[in-house]
């Protein structure tokens, strides 16, 4: 399925696309929006990663898909991708 084919390619250039991402100040939080606290990200806010994108392709091209019609739906897949929250939290009863 082409969803696991970029999936697998997030995966493989995570440390690229998280090294820069975490040099542009407010990406990371603005990335995590939707999976932090389930809102949608506004137009400006898609705007605004996009236009952060567009910079970062430029050293890690695989970001390019996101500029295709639909390639938006990815970013989901890209933010669990770059999740640094690995470890389960275990909540004691």
């Amino acid at each position: 399925m082409i969803i696991e084919y970029f999936k697998r390619l997030f995966i493989k250039n995570k440390e690229f696309i998280l090294n820069e991402v975490l040099e542009v100040k407010g990406l990371m939080q603005l990335l995590m929006k939707n999976r932090n606290t389930g809102e949608k990200w506004t137009k400006e806010e898609k705007k605004e990663i996009k236009k952060h994108f567009k910079n970062i392709s430029k050293v890690v091209p695989v970001l390019l898909i996101f500029f295709l019609p639909g390639g938006f739906l990815l970013l989901p897949f890209l933010t669990e991708v770059l999740d640094r929250r690995k470890i389960k939290r275990i909540h004691l009863i």
